[in-house]
């Protein structure tokens, strides 16, 4: 997967045209962009420069930022923290109130709790969150004057970007876990547990709640995954210094190497996210540890 994504960041500067042509002011010369082409490589055939590029980037050599004048892989390991954190409240936020209200709703279908949290799942996973950033920065922030509007520093300049990201994935949860949930409890271990006298919360918490786990922690990976590379726009509008940040940065001023270098970094951090999902199934379902 790496490797295809690796071909794929590659293409991008072929793509894009002439790489030194972009870079270089429009009244640069073409003795410039000669120079600059020769001192990208540029100037070598295709499979040459791919397999250069393949070279060093397994050593974690991901190229010189034009912009910033410093190893693209430094920039992007620098700014990750930043857009993991983000991403961890984020997620941490739609599971906290996603599972449980997923919970209530597939443990009492048809009821007013259930149709409320459909509603608002829907509600949450059909709004842009470009608009539910803006929204929250003119009540929240700039109307009730309770968090800052941009930037970092703390907690409180967390909380509005981790929400607006949070949103989306919280309605997917709570379908995800509604649905599983009401599919479990047709099950015929639940009809047993029933006839041994477990109450509700027993059936619910213990059995019930751990097998509808299994496809939830799926998506809540997933979800992770998309959130660290899907958080661009949400970094922007709340200038919080990640990745997504950085690599509006990298596109605003045509800085092709460190696009790269973000789009590698991103699928690899994506990748290690659906083995570490598959590694907890193990754990999550007794039949695939008795299988083992």
């Amino acid at each position: 997967m790496l490797l295809l994504v690796s071909v794929a960041a590659f293409a991008l500067v072929l793509l894009t045209g002439d790489p030194a042509a972009l870079m270089l002011p429009t009244h640069a010369s073409e003795a410039d962009r000669t120079a600059l082409r020769r001192e990208l490589g540029l100037d070598r055939p295709v499979a040459v420069q791919y397999a250069d590029f393949l070279a060093r980037a397994a050593t974690g050599d991901l190229g010189q930022s034009v912009r910033f004048n410093q190893p693209a892989s430094r920039l992007v390991l620098g700014k990750l923290p930043s857009t993991l954190l983000l991403a961890a409240t984020a997620i941490a936020l739609a599971v906290l109130i996603g599972i449980p209200l997923g919970l209530v709703a597939g443990t009492r279908p048809q009821s007013p709790a259930d149709i409320a949290s459909s509603a608002a799942a829907l509600l949450g996973v059909s709004v842009p969150t470009f608009w539910i950033g803006l929204v929250l920065i003119l009540v929240v922030g700039d109307y009730l004057r309770w968090l800052p509007v941009g930037g970092s520093g703390g907690l409180r300049h967390l909380l509005m970007p981790a929400l607006t990201l949070a949103i989306p994935s919280t309605g997917l949860i709570i379908r995800l876990t509604r649905a599983s949930v009401a599919s479990e409890r047709a099950q015929a271990y639940v009809v047993t547990a029933r006839a041994k006298g477990l109450g509700p919360a027993s059936i619910g918490g213990k059995h019930v709640l751990r097998n509808a786990l299994i496809p939830t922690v799926t998506v809540v990976a997933l979800q992770f995954g998309a959130l660290v590379g899907g958080s661009v726009i949400v970094e922007s509008v709340f200038a919080w210094p990640g990745v997504g940040w950085l690599l509006m940065q990298g596109v605003f001023a045509r800085d092709l190497p460190l696009v790269r270098a973000i789009v590698l970094v991103l699928a690899a951090t994506f990748v290690l996210l659906n083995l570490l999902v598959d590694l907890s199934y193990r754990y999550l379902d007794p039949r695939i540890r008795l299988e083992a």
